[in-house]
């Protein structure tokens, strides 16, 4: 068989890509009329859920040579601008503008959404719950750092439920004004990327000064003055800061992830992959905590993460938050969830989402 030429193998491509235009203008059409059903029946824009399946949809059908991550991708901007011919959502981030927070709420939601940065996670949660934005993200906690213990602070109490969980590969490069890295007299970053990368600091900028910033991308335009001072932070942040790249992927655990939330207004469907987020607090007596979880244990229900935390007014009482496999309308969650609450001081329901890609 006669190989095509080049010009003939461009032909058909031009083919497909007006096939992919009208394609995807009949299924905005589409979106446009499912988005009409939902405000006569007062559905929300935004649904997890859904948007869930179409990626397992996408997922299962999926034959090659493109990879699941990259059809995601492509359908992720699908979804973000149908969305947006329904109504453009506004989701408010930990800023500013090329933060890690930033990065997750654009692999999540796409650039056709409003992102707008906050200055602080309290910020996030206000704005929110204000109604002056219709999601927020935020950081729940590092795979190598721990929990962000300003989220659990406002989970506790906020009225807002989780909606999402996105889980953001943190790389980490070495940003600065200048081109010459064995120049660099005083690095500029978050306390945890400063963290996060103690290993690779040590090794090949021993002698400098290490300087705590409110974020990755504060430390980034911190430093586009002084070609002797670095940041550390995104690609995405020597991007849109106009700074050089003098070394990539300095981050010690070359798999350190960061789990944000999605909080909003709202609740989700369940999708058969879902996973339920709690709190509760329990009485300040021997085996107080088996006795709350006895429930789950009895019901096999497979409990993600439990972590524990203090009470700022009670010495030596704590809370916990647990992530449990399964959604809260399912009937033996429910009835676990019941039980907890007759054992425990109180418990109460973060939200149920779809899981993320991390789980």
């Amino acid at each position: 068989m006669k190989k095509k030429t080049l010009e003939e193998l461009r032909e058909e491509l031009r083919k497909k890509d007006l096939e992919i235009v009208k394609l995807l203008n009949e299924r905005a059409r589409i979106s446009v009329e499912v988005g009409r059903i939902k405000d006569t029946v007062g559905r929300e824009v935004y649904d997890p859920a859904q948007e869930g399946r179409v990626y397992e949809q996408v997922k299962k059908v999926n034959r090659g040579p493109l990879t699941d991550y990259a059809l995601k991708n492509i359908f992720r901007e699908i979804l973000s601008s149908s969305r947006a011919l329904q109504k453009k959502l506004t989701v408010v981030y930990l800023g500013p503008e090329a933060s890690f927070s930033h990065l997750a709420a654009l692999s999540h939601f796409g650039k056709c959404a409003e992102l707008v940065p906050a200055v602080s996670i309290p910020d996030v949660f206000r704005t929110v719950e204000g109604e002056k934005a219709d999601c927020g993200v935020v950081p729940v906690e590092n795979s190598s750092e721990g929990s962000v213990k300003q989220t659990l602070d406002r989970l506790i109490a906020t009225p807002l439920t989780v909606r999402a969980e996105i889980f953001q590969r943190i790389s980490h490069c070495l940003l600065s004004p200048g081109e010459d890295q064995s120049a660099v007299r005083r690095v500029y970053s978050h306390p945890q990327a400063l963290a996060q990368c103690q290993g690779w600091l040590r090794a090949n900028l021993p002698g400098c000064s290490l300087m705590e910033m409110p974020s990755t991308a504060a430390a980034a335009r911190r430093v586009l003055e002084e070609k002797r001072d670095a940041a550390i932070g995104s690609a995405l942040a020597a991007e849109v800061y106009g700074l050089n790249v003098l070394a990539q992927g300095i981050e010690d655990e070359p798999l350190n992830t960061t789990r944000f939330l999605v909080v909003g207004r709202g609740k989700n469907a369940a999708t058969g992959m879902d996973k339920t987020s709690i709190v509760f607090g329990t009485p300040h007596v021997p085996g107080a905590l088996h006795n709350a979880l006895e429930p789950l244990a009895r019901a096999n229900i497979n409990m993600l993460r439990i972590e524990s935390y203090p009470l700022r007014d009670r010495m030596w009482e704590y809370l916990f938050f647990v992530d449990l496999a399964g959604h809260d309308e399912v009937e033996k969650i429910v009835g676990c969830i019941e039980e907890m609450e007759k054992r425990t001081t109180f418990t109460r329901i973060l939200g149920s989402y779809p899981r993320g890609n991390g789980q």
